[in-house]
């Protein structure tokens, strides 16, 4: 079986009728915030063992905030 590409995805996703193409959507759209939800998840259950071996600092909320709106 020959690789994936993402042409090949997108190809085969506009045969699709624009209600199966508004469901594949929707489904994509799902499935990523879930996988972020579990990332942030996993995130969360590490935090707190690596605060505790010296691996994070505490910070406030306006720090973290600051440095975030400064990545942009």
């Amino acid at each position: 079986m020959s690789a994936l590409t993402l042409d090949r995805v997108l190809t085969s996703a506009e045969a699709l009728s624009a209600e199966e193409q508004a469901m594949l959507e929707e489904l994509l759209r799902r499935r990523r915030i879930e996988s972020w939800r579990a990332e942030t998840a996993a995130d969360a259950a590490r935090s707190p063992k690596a605060l505790r071996a010296g691996k994070l600092k505490p910070q406030s909320a306006e720090s973290v905030i600051a440095r975030l709106r400064a990545a942009k």
